[in-house]
């Protein structure tokens, strides 16, 4: 009878347990679904603005956006690739300087109810090249580092301007590629374009929805509540729904508090689970379709037959890149969550039951299943917000984003994972192009010496800056101080921070002591240059073969529109990433993998 009775146990756990995945597999499935349908009309609204074209809402954002050319004097005059990146460099250097000294300078200035000290110098450059690069690595934690007048002035200002300045560079890199003008248009009307008509009305409408859902927004000092227990408690508030959804939308990801968007606070619902996944993904997938829909558009002009023939929803170029780039981003989920349903081995030899799968350091309210959804996102969207601790993550569970930020061409924030992915694009056509003995051909241009060296510095810039900093940091003391675990996952923690900080990503591990001189340094300069050198040398790329004539496609030509380039073009981002990251993931996660499931 006992033995009947346990197998009835054992079916009805099973079966519960059946019914649980399926339950989580069609809640991702929805997600995914939810972000192709949102994708399609934001990407041909993100093109009508990057093209200057008629929407819907111009009668409004006219008026606003002539004010603010009349105000700020913009000459709206296209501008070469010189220009433009100068432009960009400048604009952004100025809101560094300023941002610096309002850190600096917090304790003194208003909106400092809850009496904020200063930031010291090397946080406060760290903290301002962070958000200034669209990273947001936090070597503090929001509600005890910062003032409400930091947090609005240089955190959501600066989430703003940062996602505002990468789409601009990512627009004139389109049209550059494209080739329909001779020029890659002007920086200030893209950045102010792209603010008013994408950043801030989006912002609106889903940041009421955040505090209908319990985000607080308030200007209201810290609130101090007697628990159960008889003992004083104090909550961090302040203006957090503002922060909350720019910080998505952008694909910012720094908090307004320092345990991200695993608090009820930043994310209290299933539902604002779901808006933060869907508005940091859907501006970097639009991306991709407004790259498709210039491509589209460069090809009906040059043949008037081509406007009878049906061209596909994303367009044809869009469609490839968009295909390459879900590929590798469902292999990563695939393989994220698996890791994170069996758990870990050691709990299980132990007799304690893993039916949720890993939950070391996830909200019950998520779990793993959504925890290794959102982890693939932010990473494969270079969002760097968090829903759990990715330092509790199991070893293959976080290698994936780790791998993500180390590819950082898999969708990617800002745009900046379309322009790496299209640098992987024209290195495969000219690796092909050697193989067959032919010139290799990009969109109808030439590929040549000049724009090989170009794409060579922006693939290499980005591996060089995380192993370099990697290799200092386990190298000298004022490093190795700040690793807190021994052996692989001490290594581990050590690649993430810079994976994190080069990609522009700004999730952590989190088990480092990063606030110290060394890191705070390191990761500065890490995540200036991993953006401003790769964005300079990818708009010298479209300036160089926007300049050059188009040749006409023959039988010879390597089509770069199909599945099999799509196909070529994954294989190709996964043997560089095996070139020059495996040695270190094998070393890393791989290894702490292996002794765990069999030691």
């Amino acid at each position: 009878m006992l033995s009947f009775t346990r197998r009835n146990y054992n079916i009805d756990q099973t079966e519960s347990r059946n019914r649980r995945t399926k339950k989580v597999m069609l809640q991702i499935a929805l997600t995914l679904a939810i972000f192709i349908l949102a994708v399609i009309p934001m990407g041909r609204y993100m093109y009508h603005i990057a093209a200057n074209k008629k929407t819907f809402a111009d009668p409004l954002f006219d008026r606003v956006d002539n004010g603010i050319y009349k105000i700020c004097r913009i000459d709206r005059k296209g501008m070469n690739w010189k220009t433009y990146a100068l432009s960009l460099l400048m604009t952004n250097a100025v809101m560094i300087l300023v941002g610096y000294l309002v850190l600096r300078l917090q304790h003194s200035l208003f909106l400092n109810p809850n009496g904020i000290e200063g930031m010291e110098p090397t946080l406060s450059f760290n903290t301002i090249i962070s958000f200034m690069t669209n990273t947001n690595l936090q070597h503090y934690s929001g509600e005890s580092g910062l003032s409400y007048l930091s947090q609005m002035l240089v955190i959501i200002f600066m989430m703003f301007t940062s996602a505002a300045s990468g789409y601009a560079g990512c627009m004139a890199f389109c049209r550059g590629l494209a080739g329909r003008k001779k020029d890659l248009g002007n920086f200030y009307e893209d950045m102010v374009r792209i603010t008013t008509r994408i950043l801030i009305p989006w912002s609106l409408i889903f940041g009421l929805v955040l505090i209908w859902q319990g985000c607080p927004e308030t200007f209201g000092a810290n609130i101090t509540v007697e628990t159960i227990q008889g003992k004083l408690q104090d909550f961090a508030v302040g203006p957090v729904a503002a922060l909350e959804i720019i910080k998505h939308l952008g694909t910012n990801g720094g908090g307004f508090l320092g345990a991200n968007s695993a608090t009820p606070f930043e994310n209290p619902t299933i539902i604002t689970n779901m808006i933060e996944l869907i508005s940091m993904m859907i501006l970097p997938g639009a991306c991709v379709l407004t790259f498709g829909k210039m491509c589209q558009d460069r090809k009906k002009e040059e043949t008037a037959a081509a406007v009878k023939v049906k061209e596909p929803l994303f367009g044809r170029q869009g469609r490839t890149i968009f295909a390459a780039m879900s590929i590798i981003f469902l292999v990563g989920l695939t393989t994220c969550f698996l890791s994170e349903k069996a758990g870990n081995p050691v709990l299980e030899a132990s007799g304690i039951s893993q039916d949720m799968g890993s939950m070391e350091g996830k909200e019950v309210r998520f779990g793993a299943d959504q925890s290794a959804l959102f982890t693939t996102v932010t990473t494969s969207f270079t969002t760097g917000t968090v829903n759990n601790m990715h330092d509790t993550l199991t070893p293959l569970g976080g290698m994936v984003p780790l791998l993500h930020m180390m590819l950082n061409c898999v969708f990617g924030g800002k745009g900046v994972g379309l322009m790496n992915m299209l640098m992987y694009a024209i290195l495969a056509v000219f690796i092909c192009g050697l193989m067959v003995g032919r010139t290799p051909e990009y969109l109808g241009k030439k590929i040549e010496g000049r724009e090989m060296k170009l794409v060579a510095l922006v693939l290499i810039i980005h591996p060089l800056l995380i192993l370099g900093f990697s290799a200092l940091a386990v190298s000298i003391q004022p490093g190795l101080d700040g690793i807190t675990n021994d052996g692989f996952h001490g290594l581990s923690q050590v690649l993430y921070e810079y994976s994190s900080a080069s990609a522009n990503n700004g999730s952590g591990f989190e088990g480092l002591s990063d606030n110290t001189y060394f890191w705070n340094i390191t990761t500065g300069l890490a995540m200036f240059f991993g953006r401003y050198i790769a964005i300079i040398a990818q708009l010298a790329v479209a300036g160089s073969l926007m300049a050059k004539k188009r040749v006409k496609a023959s039988a010879g030509t390597m089509r770069t529109d199909n599945v099999i380039f799509a196909v070529l073009l994954v294989f190709i981002v996964y043997i560089f990433a095996a070139l020059t990251f495996f040695p270190a993931l094998a070393l890393g996660p791989i290894a702490e993998h292996l002794t765990l499931w069999f030691s």
